[in-house]
């Protein structure tokens, strides 16, 4: 039986910090961030208003690849949430693809108060190459992150575990062992107090860097 100091997982204060095009600019390392990233139209601002219980923190768009920056939202004036740019599908050049793509990279790579990278993945599709890579690249960086299927609300009991186990099983073609994973529905709040306690208990061992 899970155990849940529930207090400490309430979401008393959530806001917009800002929007940043370069790294240099992200706020100082005084606190822990956490990263959330996948395929454009995964649900990815859903996930973040869910967990925040705020219903326009993260604007949802109709348009894929609308998020063309890292986001930066304060909670509870202890923990940064950040919002990464959606990749596989945004409608612009090539050339804005790669520039994205290298600092997303950068981001990641190089922020140092970085706790976590929480990779979405769509639950009711099929393996996706993109994501695959993506987690690849990670584990290669050795970046600490974890999965999160979303949209787990959209199919039936026994489709969703069908469609999960395809994927994993396309992850342990390449991994040794599966990181940590959680299912989730923005719309059901499922999964949100797991990863809001996964994210609590790192909080408390965390130390500033400066």
């Amino acid at each position: 039986m899970k155990f849940f100091n529930y207090y400490k997982m309430i979401i008393h204060t959530a806001e917009y910090v800002a929007s940043y095009t370069s790294l240099k600019d992200c706020p100082p390392l005084d606190k822990p961030e956490y990263a959330f990233i996948g395929r454009s139209n995964v649900g990815k601002s859903s996930i973040i208003n869910s967990l925040t219980e705020r219903k326009n923190l993260a604007r949802i768009s109709n348009n894929p690849g609308k998020t063309q920056t890292i986001n930066y939202y304060l909670i509870n004036d202890s923990w940064h949430l950040v919002d990464l740019p959606g990749y596989g599908y945004a409608r612009v050049s090539k050339s804005q693809r790669r520039n994205w793509e290298r600092f997303i990279r950068s981001y990641l790579s190089k922020r140092e108060n970085l706790q976590c990278v929480f990779l979405l993945i769509d639950s009711r599709i099929s393996p996706q190459k993109i994501d695959l890579e993506f987690a690849g690249w990670m584990g290669e960086m050795h970046l600490p992150f974890v999965i999160v299927y979303t949209k787990a609300d959209k199919s039936k009991p026994e489709t969703l575990v069908s469609n999960i186990q395809k994927i994993e099983a396309a992850f342990l073609e390449e991994w040794e062992e599966l990181p940590q994973r959680f299912t989730t529905s923005a719309i059901k709040d499922i999964g949100r107090l797991d990863i809001l306690a996964f994210i609590d208990k790192i909080n408390e061992s965390f130390i500033p860097l400066i």
